[in-house]
């Protein structure tokens, strides 16, 4: 079940990443790099 969760995890921080990308302000981008980041972790582990 964990790599169900993380695979799920990766998903949503996929979107928000997306998300915040399109948003120019200093918050937003760096809340995008985080959640790539999350996001390629999660994938990792989800593997």
């Amino acid at each position: 079940m964990a790599k169900e969760f993380c695979a799920l995890c990766a998903k949503v921080c996929r979107a928000c990443a997306e998300e915040c990308g399109k948003h120019q302000m200093d918050h937003c981008q760096e809340c995008a790099e985080a959640c790539k980041k999350c996001a390629e972790e999660c994938e990792r582990m989800a593997a």
